[in-house]
């Protein structure tokens, strides 16, 4: 289980008492490829995760399903280094710029979001 007390981490206090959390302690972390604006990803950040996300430059994440902190890059070399971290004005959501090398999704393409959904024309 993710750290999600602030009192329990060094993430900055002021930080930590913005963010809404799951009930699971996680924030949703939106990824955007600095350059492109192409959204790459969505993962998930305790404080922790953001803690050393800012701290190191390298975006950390926790994984849900393996239940535990993970870098991106760390075993397949497609490494996200982090330009800018934005916290969304609900403060449930955070929005990091990255320099991307390689493929974002585990699938190996470019970006986790490839199957567009048919939309109607709302007219």
């Amino acid at each position: 289980m993710p750290v999600s007390d602030a009192a329990e981490t060094s993430l900055d206090p002021a930080i930590a008492a913005r963010l809404k959390r799951t009930p699971d302690g996680l924030v949703a972390a939106i990824v955007q490829e600095h350059g492109t604006g192409d959204v790459l990803m969505l993962a998930w950040m305790d404080d922790e995760a953001l803690r050393r996300t800012l701290a190191t430059g390298r975006a950390t994440y926790w994984s849900r399903s393996r239940g535990e902190y993970w870098v991106k890059g760390a075993t397949s070399g497609h490494h996200q280094h982090v330009r800018r971290v934005s916290l969304d004005c609900d403060g449930d959501a955070l929005l990091l710029t990255v320099e991307q090398t390689g493929a974002a999704c585990h699938t190996g393409t470019h970006t986790c979001f490839t199957d567009d959904l048919p939309v109607e024309d709302a007219k």
